[in-house]
């Protein structure tokens, strides 16, 4: 007995040993977490590229696996698996005449349809319920994305990113004058779409773009004048998205959601171009020394983060004095900076508005920004400034040129009293203005965490796009469809669900080969010499012996030949 209850005890000792291990050291990674990574990601290439041979892909890939190897995470990227079927982009231009065949229209469709299984099936199926899920796709690619998004375990995805998407959609961008023209109302998944007008797609658009479940989840981009998203005509700004780095901006947006939702610290530092304009005028003598120590204390992070810098100064263009270059960034090293800004002698002026808005835009006008740096004019002044200026120089002149170039942040730092003085020009120019009495350890800390080198929206009056002004149909003796319209346009696209067909300058169009069974979308885009106007959609239905178009009741539409296919 003795010996059998020491065995019961030892046995359950044991057992508790085994709890307690497990419970605190073996059940955090147990087998069947062991090859579960934390982040898989997933990019659907373009229409025509081949998988792993897609130079967006490729870039895409590049910018955000040196982001992640600065930290633990585990991950891969997965080139997702579909046709990604080619669409002749390359003819978009070409006039193929009235009649176009539609045998083979939906070959396009279901490339996609394919991405959109394949997606769904890859993210929601996955075994390993904590990985989590970057997806992105250009093109044809960014179609697969939007497309699977209303389908897709949004809990399981940190992020989606669209990269020159025809199927786009921003209402913001709608009307005669559109509210984004004002910078108004933009949708929160808009990071970078500088045309204001852009609207729809070239092939329409998924509505609505951004699921509920993913707020905060998705992000679009679409270069300014490509014609598949925005509502220019520009082919080369639609494959210039490694070319203009789309795709370094976007990783970096990216990059801030992953070490957001993994509680790690940013080692990637964006590159920073900073010039700093200095107020020289004769009342700044009290505050001058304060501003050179924060300055220089900025100029040094800026250049330790691998970032560039430039010196200025300015006055009254009364006084009469021009702005003075004191370095430029390709020979501002730490040690020039200190020296001449030391020697920026303070005469003339006094504490009246002084000429920043003629000097800003001397300084933006007179330095070599780097294409993707976060760009930045600290301002230091004790004055407020005149708008107009003395040179006729506006505000908004000023805006738009900080917006022009990508845009330049403009940052100020006054005395308390000017500082709401600031505030429009700052916040139009994504700036803040800071009393001088402030920390300014954390307007710098701001500065360098920015990396938003590009702008969301560029504002600006909205231009006259083309109308198709009325549409009607008729049938001819071969059972064809004849669509006759009005246009203020020079050219029609005609697309036949999401396939282009081509381009006419006639008046009218006559579509065969339709499916029956099924409806027919026939897409009629009025084009001018360098812009498209609002598509108009006609469904086609072909049914037992008759068709239905809006109403109409046609003879039903035989299938014949391709003969626009290319």
């Amino acid at each position: 007995m003795p010996i059998k209850l020491r065995e019961k005890v030892k046995t359950r000792f044991l057992l508790l040993v085994m709890l307690f291990v497990g419970s605190t050291l073996i059940l955090p990674v147990k087998a069947s977490d062991e090859k579960c990574l934390d982040l898989k990601v997933i990019f659907a290439r373009g229409s025509g590229a081949e998988q792993g041979g897609d130079q967006n892909y490729i870039d895409f890939k590049d910018r955000l696996s040196t982001k992640l190897a600065t930290t633990y995470l585990t991950y891969e990227f997965i080139d997702l698996e579909y046709p990604a079927i080619g669409i002749g982009i390359d003819k978009l231009g070409v006039a193929v005449g009235a009649y176009f065949g539609g045998g083979d229209s939906y070959e396009f469709g279901e490339s996609v349809d394919t991405g959109v299984r394949n997606l769904i099936r890859t993210v929601n199926d996955g075994g390993c319920q904590n990985t989590k899920y970057i997806i992105g796709g250009y093109s044809q690619g960014a179609m697969v994305i939007s497309k699977a998004l209303p389908y897709l375990s949004a809990d399981r995805i940190l992020y989606a990113a669209t990269f020159g998407d025809p199927k786009i959609y921003l209402p913001e961008g709608g009307g005669i004058n559109p509210a984004a023209c004002r910078g108004e109302n933009l949708s929160d998944y808009r990071v970078y779409v500088p045309d204001c007008q852009a609207y729809k797609g070239l092939l329409g658009a998924y509505i609505p773009y951004e699921p509920e479940n993913f707020l905060g989840k998705l992000g679009t981009w679409c270069n300014k004048e490509d014609i598949f998203c925005s509502s220019y005509l520009n082919i080369n700004d639609h494959t210039s998205y490694v070319s203009d780095n789309l795709y370094e901006d976007a990783t970096r947006v990216i990059f801030s959601k992953i070490i957001e939702y993994f509680g790690l610290d940013n080692q990637v530092l964006s590159p920073h171009d900073t010039v700093f304009l200095f107020d020289s005028s004769g009342s700044m003598s009290d505050i001058i020394d304060k501003l050179r120590r924060e300055a220089l204390e900025l100029a040094a992070r800026t250049l330790e983060s691998g970032g560039r810098i430039a010196l200025f100064d300015y006055r009254d263009l009364a006084d009469p004095y021009e702005p003075v270059k004191h370095c430029d960034f390709d020979d501002c090293t730490f040690e020039k900076f200190e020296s001449e800004l030391m020697a920026i002698e303070l005469d003339g002026g006094g504490d009246a508005p002084e000429s920043l808005l003629s000097a800003a835009k001397y300084a933006m006008l007179n330095v070599d920004w780097q294409k993707g740096a976060t760009k930045s004019i600290l301002v230091a002044t004790d004055a407020g400034f005149l708008s107009p200026d003395r040179d006729g120089t506006t505000v908004e002149e000023v805006v738009e040129l900080s917006k022009i170039i990508d845009p330049v942040n403009m940052y100020v730092i006054t005395k308390g009293a000017e500082v709401p003085y600031y505030r429009s020009l700052t916040r139009a120019t994504g700036g803040k203005a800071v009393s001088i009495l402030s920390r300014l350890d954390d307007l710098f800390d701001y500065i360098m965490s920015r990396y938003d080198s590009l702008p969301r929206v560029e504002e600006r009056a909205a231009e006259e796009l083309p109308e198709l002004i009325t549409n009607n149909f008729e049938t001819n003796t071969s059972g064809e469809v004849k669509i006759n319209f009005e246009t203020t346009g020079t050219r029609t696209l005609v697309i036949l669900n999401d396939s282009i067909l081509g381009v006419t300058e006639d008046l009218g169009v006559t579509i065969s080969g339709l499916k029956s069974g099924v409806q027919n979308r026939v897409t009629l885009v009025p084009l001018s010499e360098q812009r498209r106007g609002e598509a108009q959609e006609i469904i086609v239905e072909i049914d037992e012996g008759y068709g239905q178009i809006n109403g109409m009741v046609i003879p039903k539409i035989p299938k014949t030949p391709n003969t626009g296919k290319y």
